[in-house]
């Protein structure tokens, strides 16, 4: 059977991958947020998974916008890095897991979640600026496959920050039934507190960011609460991407452990964090 072996929480803001792809990351403006990774990316390479799922929100460059689902998975043996306007990013394709994906399409269906399949997906930033702050240098191959998540944090309505911990949960019930071996991460993206346009353009909520990073360990329940217009009071109308932690958490039991954190402002105009946990079992 598979098994949820750790979660990390990340931002994709696209300047980190940028800083990364173009040699920055020991840059003073830089340095500060990639040291903050490090303890985190040693812990990750010890314990590399065989299947890496990660929960993402596309923007605009694969999902056009007359046609946004709430949730979707991916379900392609292979998935090319997007375009975004500049060229793609120069990391590897990203490999599929079809089995697994088709897995956790038929048992979230099941579990009256209605999910739209990508059978051929493009990822931008939001799925491959994650995998870098995971595998910084991944040579000519990604150290594992991915299953793609996306949800729709961009077009109203957006999914209930309790919707996503549902989703979360039912995940991780498919995820372990799963009739094959298989060691599995679960990454939530997005955030943390960011507002791009707007007469709060700029907006960075360093307060509501540390009680998140906190309450994701131990209280997900407080933050699954909060409304649509919480999130976007507090952390911005892009801080909302927050509520993809909350599928991260709910995939992962209530018996982990904190490996590390970080929390960094600004990475461009964002507030970026990580968190990392490792599942001790259920």
């Amino acid at each position: 059977m598979a098994e949820v072996i750790w979660g990390l929480a990340t931002s994709h803001v696209p300047s980190i991958g940028a800083a990364m792809d173009n040699g920055k990351t020991g840059d003073e403006y830089w340095k500060p947020l990639f040291d903050g990774y490090a303890p985190a990316r040693e812990w990750m390479a010890e314990h590399t998974p065989d299947v890496a799922i990660v929960v993402y929100n596309d923007h605009a460059n694969a999902v056009d916008l007359d046609l946004v689902p709430t949730f979707g998975i991916g379900t392609a043996e292979s998935y090319q890095v997007a375009d975004e306007g500049w060229g793609p990013r120069p990391v590897p394709v990203v490999q599929g897991a079809p089995a697994l994906s088709e897995h956790l399409v038929r048992e979230l269906v099941d579990d009256s979640f209605d999910i739209a399949t990508f059978h051929q997906l493009d990822v931008d930033h939001g799925l491959t600026v994650p995998l870098s702050v995971y595998c910084p240098e991944p040579g000519d191959a990604w150290p594992c496959a991915v299953v793609p998540v996306l949800v729709n944090v961009i077009q109203y309505p957006q999914p209930t920050a309790a919707r996503c911990y549902a989703l979360g949960q039912a995940l991780g019930r498919a995820i372990r039934s799963f009739p094959h071996e298989a060691k599995v991460a679960v990454f939530g993206t997005g955030g943390m507190s960011h507002q791009l346009a707007g007469a709060r353009a700029g907006l960075i909520n360093e307060e509501f960011d540390r009680m998140f990073l906190q309450a994701i360990e131990t209280e997900p329940e407080k933050l699954a609460a909060l409304t649509r217009e919480d999130y976007i009071r507090e952390a911005g109308t892009e801080g909302i991407e927050l509520i993809m932690w909350l599928v991260m958490r709910g995939a992962l039991s209530d018996n982990i452990r904190r490996v590390h954190d970080t929390y960094h402002v600004p990475a461009s105009n964002t507030a970026a964090a990580l968190a990392l946990f490792e599942e001790l079992g259920a």
